[in-house]
């Protein structure tokens, strides 16, 4: 356990039943972190949440916070608050009764509960509006509301379940910000559980890749989008191509991969890998390179037919098939992609140093 830590995991372990739900997870937390955990729906993290908070009991492991063993401490006597995706405001409260709702019970004195909600409105952007219905406000400035109700009991972990779910595109691009510059604000540390690996990326010091109860990987956003440690982090993670074929040589720590018509790709070896099993290489769209021409030298590459083109402004990009496997190529601003049409051939290549190669049965 860190000295710093405000989150300590050891090997929790949830069952229901026959299934695993959390399977020997652990993690240290270091004070002031925002932390992300990520994964598809079913993978456990509301569950691992619910442990967090207090809502339910691990059947083996242990949760420190600040150091103090929490497993049968009631969730109302943690240091913990929570955010939940229906932010659960008090619809006949002002928003001044919902922020100071908390203080009330912990019978903070009324003088005291004023100033204290009236810092933290100024904190969150809303000074002045403790007289407000939350009916009247718009739904960033209802989830602003949502963030100071627990901020303002000052908790050593605040924990947030999807609270971005019920939000509108805009908006939501919108509160990803607005968290992040929150939470630096306040210095608390955040849990923040999400399936939108953008979310995660974005607004996170280190991220947990969760998969069937367990985390596959857990590191800074960086480090998961350039060096995924299996192949379902790299898949999950960001946009990425997959190809396959079986591996036929490792020079200098680049895999030689045989594809069914007889040609050969290249990528990083990642993981451990024997010769002639089948194996998966991930590569970025933004890595690949589109030509009409040989390959430049020490680049690999392969040979596609164009399916469409998708505009999307700076992401625009192309749709290619390569052996009956779909890979997507980011279209240059400049305009320097060669002449392509529906159905024409075309190469797409990459600098193998780009590209990360791992056992196809792990994925």
């Amino acid at each position: 356990m860190g000295l710093e830590s405000d989150l300590f995991c050891s090997n929790l372990v949830r069952r229901f039943g026959n299934h695993l739900a959390v399977d020997h997870v652990s993690v240290d937390i270091p004070a002031g972190t925002f932390f992300s955990i990520l994964g598809p729906s079913g993978c456990g993290k509301t569950t691992l949440l619910r442990l967090l908070a207090g809502f339910d009991r691990p059947d083996s492991g242990d949760i420190h916070i600040r150091g103090e063993r929490m497993n049968r401490v009631p969730p109302n006597r943690r240091p913990v608050n929570m955010v939940f995706q229906h932010l659960a405001l008090f619809p006949t409260m002002t928003v001044g009764e919902n922020i100071g709702y908390g203080l009330k019970r912990q019978k903070v004195p009324a003088a005291q509960r004023r100033r204290r909600i009236a810092q933290v409105l100024e904190q969150v952007g809303l000074p002045g509006l403790e007289q407000r219905n939350p009916q009247q406000l718009s739904g960033g400035q209802r989830q602003r509301v949502a963030l100071a109700r627990c901020l303002v009991l000052k908790p050593t972990l605040l924990l947030l379940d999807e609270p971005l779910g019920a939000l509108d595109l805009k908006l939501r691009e919108q509160m990803k910000v607005e968290l992040k510059h929150l939470q630096k604000a306040f210095g608390t540390t955040f849990v923040y559980i999400t399936h939108d690996q953008s979310e995660a990326m974005m607004m996170s010091d280190r991220v947990a890749v969760m998969r069937n109860g367990r985390f596959d990987q857990v590191a800074p956003p960086e480090e998961l989008y350039r060096e995924p440690a299996t192949p379902f982090v790299a898949g999950f993670v960001g946009d990425n191509n997959r190809i396959s074929g079986d591996l036929v040589a490792i020079r200098d720590g680049l895999a030689d991969i045989r594809r069914p018509d007889g040609s050969t790709v290249q990528g990083r070896v990642a993981g451990e890998l024997e010769l002639g099993q089948p194996v998966s290489l991930f590569v970025r769209p933004e890595a690949l390179v589109l030509t009409g021409e040989a390959l430049q030298t020490g680049f690999s590459g392969a040979q596609a037919r164009v399916k469409t083109t998708l505009f999307d402004g700076a992401n625009s990009r192309v749709e290619a098939d390569s052996l009956g496997e779909t890979i997507y190529a980011r279209l240059p601003q400049d305009g320097s992609a060669p002449r392509m049409h529906e159905d024409g051939p075309i190469r797409l290549a990459w600098d193998p140093q780009l590209a990360r190669v791992f056992a196809a049965e792990e994925g």
